[in-house]
């Protein structure tokens, strides 16, 4: 089963080549400031709207990539950070321009996988080139065409519909392949410090609705009250879900024959690079005096005195490992202001709050540096000694599940 999300299509090029103005006429209404003065968008501007005839989708309007002076840089650093965000982009040029501007853009648009079609703006001033047009499409463009305010409206969107992946339209299910109509599932859940006051977090709501969606049977119990309800109920779930910290509880309650993960293995396999967890986890054995370790949590939030990701995660890996280590936490999307080399392991939390995209881009300078990476779930399990049970229900089979500990 998946589930219908709104696609981001990032509007890009040089200041005051128009993209404001398409923006609004994609939307057929004023949603984006146009003005003739240069550099009238600073910061990237999320508009959710739908495209009649084609559905609603968020367009992201950004600063031009060719902005100057200190502010202009952070604006442009701003536009290229977006891409984190993009499923589509749109490159809007005027009078036949393929420039340093550009190349460094399409070069961005292809290290964050972001598929792209060109659109020469304002062509009642200038036509579109023919040898322009055969290098966009050289350097990986998937569509380039003329756009003249509203004559062309209707062939952009066409083009956009064609050339948007499907995945920009569509999130899997959080607990597709591991549950069948009719099962039921145990979420045990915590009411601690960190829970919000009167309502869940947001893991355990989708968890919640995912299992309805999958016509199965959800049962929501507080760690205290799981012994006595397998007792007095007898009844045997087909999976459960525990908060990660209270894992050995788990564990030790839930018979061994039941699968048992965690909220936070599953927004692993569900969102994160699951593979590259799988392989960088055990990596927590090998850390050394000194090491350094980077903890990401992808929300801001306030921090209580037994937080998990800056209190109990370097409790339990100094505890598990007996190493000295330091610990950096970086909060939402703010820049890791060491490099990322500098770090022998990236803890990633689960991330509810940031889209798949962002979370694979947030992990991308680690992987590509040859970082190992681990899940705030999966570091937990791991340093408790459970991490064996905690993947097994992830696996094609349960027997090549590997005896890390």
């Amino acid at each position: 089963m998946v589930k219908e999300r709104r696609p981001h299509i990032g509007i890009f090029g040089r200041r005051n080549n128009g993209k404001s103005t398409l923006i609004n006429r994609l939307a057929a209404q004023d949603v984006a400031i146009v003005s003739d003065i240069a550099g009238t968008t600073t910061d990237p501007v999320k508009k959710s709207f739908e495209i009649t005839g084609f559905g609603p989708v968020v367009f992201v309007d950004t600063a031009g990539i060719d902005d100057v002076g200190e502010l202009g840089e952070k604006r442009v650093a701003k536009t290229i950070a977006s891409l984190k965000t993009i499923d589509l982009a749109i490159l809007v040029i005027i009078n036949n321009e393929f420039g340093t501007c550009e190349e460094k853009l399409i070069s961005q648009f292809k290290e964050y996988d972001v598929p792209f079609i060109v659109v020469h703006n304002k062509v009642d001033l200038c036509e579109i080139n023919e040898k322009i047009k055969i290098q966009y499409e050289s350097g990986g463009a998937l569509n380039v065409m003329s756009f003249h305010r509203y004559a062309d409206t209707e062939k952009l969107i066409k083009c956009i519909r064609e050339t948007i992946p499907e995945s920009a339209f569509k999130t899997p299910s959080l607990l597709g392949g591991l549950i069948s109509y009719g099962d039921i599932v145990l979420l045990i859940t915590p009411i601690d410090i960190e829970a919000p006051e009167g309502r869940l977090i947001l893991p355990q709501v989708q968890a919640i609705r995912d299992i309805l969606d999958n016509d199965a049977t959800c049962i929501v119990l507080k760690e205290r009250e799981v012994d006595s309800f397998l007792r007095k109920t007898a009844i045997r779930p087909d999976l459960v879900i525990t908060d990660s910290q209270v894992f050995l509880k788990a564990d030790a309650s839930i018979p061994k024959d039941i699968p048992l993960t965690s909220f936070s293995i599953l927004l692993a396999r569900f969102k994160g690079d699951f593979d590259n967890y799988l392989t960088g986890t055990p990596k927590i054995s090998e850390l050394k005096d000194g090491d350094w370790v980077l903890i990401l949590e992808s929300c801001s939030h306030h921090v209580s005195c037994d937080d998990i990701g800056r209190i109990k995660i370097p409790r339990w890996f100094s505890n598990f490992t007996g190493k000295q280590l330091h610990f950096d936490v970086v909060a939402g999307l703010d820049e890791i202001s060491r490099d990322i080399t500098d770090y022998s392991l990236v803890v990633q939390c689960g991330g509810c709050m940031i889209t798949r995209k962002q979370l694979k881009n947030r992990l991308k300078p680690a992987i590509d540096a040859g970082v190992p990476v681990t899940n705030f779930g999966m570091a937990i399990a791991y340093t408790l000694g459970i991490y064996n049970r905690a993947i097994a229900p992830f696996l094609n089979d349960n027997s090549n599940a590997i005896d890390y500990l």
